[in-house]
């Protein structure tokens, strides 16, 4: 079975249990409200960028620090599932704020984390 999610040609190990698409639009700098008697707003889109919320559960301190590293470079290329375009595609990202929640406890079998999650944004 192919991966959920890969980057930079590795295959993220374990898959992410949720991985949430989003569609951003870019708007042109002159964007914005009008001062007429309707207060028209114009869009103006001039690009449209994929956002991926990526978040794992219970992850062992060894597979929380693999994927930390894998998504650490500044710009990534991450293949994925696009909803819009119904398949399989790689495009270019970079991880949003990096201070992606981290929450860990210990168990029997050494620490594990609650939750690791943080954005990818298009380039």
């Amino acid at each position: 079975m192919a991966a959920v999610l890969t980057v930079d040609g590795w295959s993220v190990d374990p898959d992410p249990y949720k991985l949430e698409f989003g569609l951003m639009d870019v708007s042109a700098d002159d964007a914005g409200r009008v001062m007429d008697a309707n207060a028209t707003m114009y869009k103006q889109r001039i690009a449209q960028k994929r956002k991926l919320k990526v978040a794992w559960r219970m992850l062992t301190a060894t597979q929380t620090g693999a994927i930390l590293r894998a998504f650490n470079p500044e710009y990534l290329s991450v293949r994925y599932w696009d909803a819009m375009d119904a398949q399989m595609e790689t495009r270019t990202f970079y991880v949003g704020d990096r201070t992606a929640p981290l929450k860990w406890f210990q168990i029997l079998d050494g620490t594990r984390y609650e939750e690791l999650s943080f954005d990818l944004i298009e380039r």
